[in-house]
């Protein structure tokens, strides 16, 4: 990448944003570093650098991403560390994983039912009687929490939009308030397990179980039962901290103040309200450690890893199972979990027998939309080809 001031690069890109979807960065992109097999039935390399060549641009300021299998890998970057200097995009940097969290979480309760410690089957108000309420008459079972049938509302936030969110960002939202105001609303309308409803607060309460059966604080049983066996050391939750320590690609939400596209700069964030649905910080190399060591059985054993691969019976158009979601691409079927927070987006995933695997961390621009992404769009299409 050629050197260049930052005053140039930030108004370059802020150039680029307001311009529109068709727009042309007004500056070149850093070249993709690839390292990996030339194996023609491995990853299609020419295809992964073409979907990263358009980074930086409107839509993500850096991109990471790891394509694995059995005939070959790929591992490639592109885009900026940050918008106040020239720097390529750290290749090995930490981020925030978002709802990849509940990929841990999920191992974590699955490895201690294994050990005996939770029924998947029991009531969570048994093991939680202090936090639900007498209108919680139906029992919810673990199970439920995990593949999102449980009929719990979602708890509050930090604010009704960005702008809310952003001005509290530093501000300490607890999960067990998170909990208490989810269950102060009652329950939904429906039976719990005859409804997919995606929620953090399943995996929240779940957070609450693993302490309340070990006796330990989350983030020290999940680096127990998943981390350190994955081989996860540079993975952390984070607390409190709204710093992402280690080197890291700072992370940009575009907002439009005065009718003009800017970026923002939302790296530090307190993300305690996320939780065990959310906070965790981590790599691209430690995600594929934790996709390929899950998936071959490593680190949750037979019969509780089967969870993760069930989509409960009879609740129509179920995708999601205890942690993961499945998506078929050209007859072949996909597991994984995405995640976002802002200024990141996450993705781990890929076929059962570990025939493909895609890892990504984009700094998305507009990470929380629920809009498509054409840069995640391009990856996931080059990565599955």
């Amino acid at each position: 990448m050629r050197a260049r001031t930052s005053s140039v690069l930030a108004a370059s890109l802020v150039l680029a944003l307001a311009a529109g979807p068709s727009a042309v960065p007004a500056f070149a992109s850093p070249p993709a570093t690839a390292a990996g097999s030339v194996d023609q039935r491995g990853p299609d390399e020419k295809a992964l650098r073409d979907a990263l060549s358009a980074v930086p641009n409107r839509h993500a300021t850096a991109a990471l991403v790891r394509v694995g299998g059995p005939d070959g890998d790929w591992h490639g970057s592109a885009g900026v560390r940050d918008l106040a200097g020239d720097r390529p995009a750290h290749p090995h940097a930490r981020f925030r994983a978002g709802s990849v969290t509940k990929v841990v979480t999920a191992a974590t309760v699955l490895r201690l039912a294994a050990q005996d410690e939770i029924d998947l089957d029991a009531p969570v108000q048994g093991y939680l009687p202090d936090l639900f309420t007498p209108e919680f008459e139906q029992p919810i079972s673990v199970r439920q929490l995990l593949n999102h049938t449980s009929g719990i509302k979602p708890g509050d936030g930090l604010g009704d939009d960005f702008a809310e969110v952003y001005a509290n960002r530093f501000e300490t939202l607890t999960p067990q308030r998170v909990a208490a105001s989810a269950i102060a609303k009652g329950p939904e309308e429906f039976i719990p397990g005859t409804r997919q409803q995606y929620l953090n607060i399943n995996y929240t309460i779940l957070g609450l179980l693993i302490e309340k059966v070990t006796g330990h604080s989350y983030s020290s049983v999940a680096t127990r039962l998943v981390l350190r066996p994955a081989g996860m050391h540079h993975t952390y939750f984070p607390g409190t901290d709204p710093r992402v320590r280690g080197p890291h690609n700072r992370g940009y939400q575009a907002v439009q103040p005065d009718g003009t596209v800017k970026l923002l700069d939302v790296t530090e964030w307190n993300q305690a309200d996320r939780w065990a649905a959310g906070d965790m910080i981590s790599t691209t190399a430690d995600l594929e450690k934790l996709l390929t060591k899950l998936f071959r059985g490593k680190i949750v054993p037979q019969p509780e890893l089967e969870e993760m691969f069930t989509t409960p019976a009879g609740v129509s158009g179920a995708r999601r199972s205890a942690g993961l979601e499945y998506k078929e691409v050209d007859g072949e079927i996909f597991w994984g979990k995405s995640g976002s927070r802002y200024g990141y987006s996450a993705l781990i995933g890929g076929t059962r027998d570990l025939s493909r695997t895609l890892v990504y961390s984009v700094n998305a621009t507009d990470a929380k939309s629920a809009e498509q992404n054409p840069v995640l769009d391009a990856i996931t299409a080059a990565a599955l080809k």
